[in-house]
């Protein structure tokens, strides 16, 4: 059974976090609260999320501060971050999200199906990149104890085949996606997603095609999802 993937809202206002809840509830995923930046690093230090929504504004360690946090760490530098703001001082101010790490800059109020749809993409390919990784150490264990030969070998390549096969519609999906973004000519947003998802394909397929027969790679290591 696939577990939910964990989704991370952070903002200082429980009516936001209600408000946010409200809005991702219809993913089916797990909701995570956290009222600060420091809460949220806690959070960060023991579960795994498929995504950060992150409130610039928030008294002490703001959200600025919080990202660059989460980005020095190794475990969580890849967890993609959409900011959120109630304030907009212009493209300096926007840039300064994305210097930050994040992935996204969405301006309050937000229009609601535009924040799930965006959250949706990011949960999807975490989930992916989770069955990607489980069936990748299946087929590790597959090799190292049935060998090339016999029927080890044969439910080896039949589940590399069916690793492949994934990955590649993981792919046909990230090829669609930045094609719709680029409808978005010039936006940062845009930009800096489509470059998200193509480092962590890019990074799944040279781990795939390492265990393909004959390479003499050994067992590589599957970046984690993100």
């Amino acid at each position: 059974m696939v577990q939910k993937a964990k989704i991370l809202l952070v903002d200082d206002r429980p009516e936001n976090l209600l408000a946010l809840e409200a809005i991702l509830s219809a993913l089916d995923q797990t909701l995570v609260r956290a009222s600060s930046g420091e809460e949220a690093l806690k959070a960060l230090l023991t579960d795994d999320f498929a995504v950060i929504l992150l409130d610039v504004q928030m008294p002490g360690m703001d959200g600025f501060e919080t990202a660059a946090h989460i980005k020095r760490r190794e475990r969580t530098r890849d967890i993609p971050i959409i900011f959120l703001t109630a304030i907009n001082h212009g493209p300096h101010h926007t840039f300064r999200g994305y210097a930050a790490g994040a992935v996204d800059y969405i301006s309050k109020p937000f229009d609601p199906w535009v924040l799930r749809a965006k959250v949706s993409v990011f949960v999807e390919l975490y989930m992916k990149n989770c069955q990607l990784r489980e069936q990748a150490a299946l087929l590790r264990l597959q090799l190292e104890g049935g060998g090339q030969g016999g029927s080890g070998g044969k439910e080896a390549a039949g589940l590399l085949a069916e690793l492949s096969a994934r990955l590649a519609a993981v792919e046909e999906q990230a090829e669609a996606l930045s094609k719709q973004l680029d409808d978005d000519a010039g936006d940062a947003a845009a930009v800096a997603t489509a470059a998200h998802l193509e480092r962590k394909l890019t990074g799944l397929r040279r781990a795939l095609d390492a265990l393909e027969p004959g390479t003499g790679a050994g067992a590589p290591s599957v970046p984690s999802p993100s």
